[in-house]
């Protein structure tokens, strides 16, 4: 059976005697570095959602929410058993175990306080971050890929590859088809959308649009990556990943559309960082 080699990247990218850096936490960094710099530019085009310093302070609310949210969508979602019989590992982050759906839960939290604590727009502030988001699902998915992890089912396409742990048989690389559709894929689409004034007026446009998106990016992807062990195929064989995305498709449709029908949200928000009485979604 043809198959491509899996290129065998070492998971540490620096190593200072004891100290381990290793390509993941380098992805969540570039994620969120980047992805502050880019919602610097957004907010550009849309000053009246909320100040340059207040993206720099949202900065640490979303990068609270990605590992608390992500870690505790893991322990909930994904292993419940082995961490109720094990509650130390819960803060063993460095073995692994992150779940983009709980990640993105723990942002929408966050986001939700920022927003009432600045008194500023909660559904414009999630469009900012919606947008930027795609680049570290990007990076996020590299670093899977470079992990040798979530990789996809057997299969005889010329570009399948024997992944290191999981067996002698060609497998999908799921990592790279993640990496492509809810990374650059939808990037490209929630790019064009922030580039209409009209989309960018509409709070929820873009944040509905990035939910549904990365929903149905993922059930397509979950066709073609190996589900996680311990949970196998759940109802009517969809796999967990597929269950919990679904919801995304339905709330945001519905943000989307609930955006599109509020009135448009104008105005010149002051340079400072004081609450004012800019119109809310």
């Amino acid at each position: 059976m043809l198959s491509l080699a899996f290129p065998a990247i070492d998971p540490i990218a620096i190593a200072i005697g004891p100290i381990a850096i290793r390509w993941y936490a380098l992805a969540y960094i570039a994620g969120l570095t980047i992805g502050w710099r880019y919602t610097l530019a957004y907010i550009n085009k849309q000053p009246y959602v909320m100040t340059r310093n207040q993206v720099d302070d949202l900065l640490f609310w979303a990068t609270l929410g990605v590992i608390l949210g992500g870690r505790t969508g893991y322990v909930l979602f994904y292993n419940l058993d082995f961490y109720l019989a094990n509650p130390s590992h819960i803060l063993k982050v460095w073995e692994g175990g992150m779940s983009f759906h709980g990640g993105m839960l723990g942002v929408i939290i966050a986001v939700f306080c920022f927003a009432r604590l600045r008194g500023i727009s909660f559904l414009g502030v999630v469009d900012a971050v919606a947008a930027a988001a795609p680049i570290g699902l990007f990076f996020g998915r590299i670093a899977n890929f470079i992990n040798g992890e979530l990789f996809g089912r057997t299969t005889d396409v010329p570009w399948g590859m024997v992944f290191p742990r999981g067996g002698p048989e060609p497998r999908h690389p799921s990592q790279l088809y993640e990496a492509g559709l809810e990374g650059i894929a939808l990037f490209c689409i929630l790019f064009a959308l922030s580039r209409s004034e009209k989309m960018r007026s509409h709070p929820g446009v873009v944040g509905g649009t990035f939910l549904a998106g990365y929903g149905i990016c993922r059930i397509i992807v979950e066709f073609f990556r190996q589900p996680d062990q311990q949970l196998g195929y759940l109802m009517f064989g969809a796999t967990m990943g597929q269950l919990l995305s679904i919801p995304m498709v339905l709330v945001g449709a519905g943000v989307a559309i609930y955006g599109l029908n509020r009135p448009a949200l104008v105005g010149t928000k002051p340079a400072d960082d004081t609450k004012t009485k800019t119109a809310k979604s």
